[in-house]
């Protein structure tokens, strides 16, 4: 009917931008970590790591729920990771083990996939 391209229906969480992007974030977030002490092996770097895995996981896990009030659940804890993971970051930063510039790639990725998680939490909850 118009010029405008219909959007084609996702066939997996894998075309869900936000897990893309959460994914993007899991590979910076590994690098990042290496940057890390190895005294932090079994503290930090695997507190942040499992973190950015948490959030991609809890994605994937909501979209392949049957009911939307299960996927905006684990979009909410998807979000709490993405918090853990920016809280775990801070830390590093105060414990000097990284600095704002290695970080700054982490950090936007971290911050593009709030925005995205809470734009699909939006239109989840109004049905769109």
């Amino acid at each position: 009917m118009g010029d405008s391209p219909e959007k084609e229906p996702l066939k997996s969480y894998r075309d869900l931008v936000v897990w893309q992007k959460a994914m993007d974030l899991v590979v910076e977030v590994y690098k990042l970590s290496m940057k890390l002490p190895r005294t932090e092996r079994y503290g930090l770097i695997q507190q942040m790591r499992d973190a950015a895995n948490g959030i991609t996981q809890n994605i994937a896990e909501g979209y392949g729920r049957r009911r939307r009030g299960e996927y905006l659940h684990f979009l909410g804890i998807a979000n709490g990771s993405l918090l853990e993971l920016e809280t775990e970051m801070i830390a590093s930063g105060r414990l000097g083990f990284i600095t704002r510039d290695d970080a700054s790639t982490s950090w936007a990725l971290a911050q593009e996939v709030g925005k995205l998680l809470s734009a699909l939490r939006d239109s989840l909850e109004k049905g769109t």
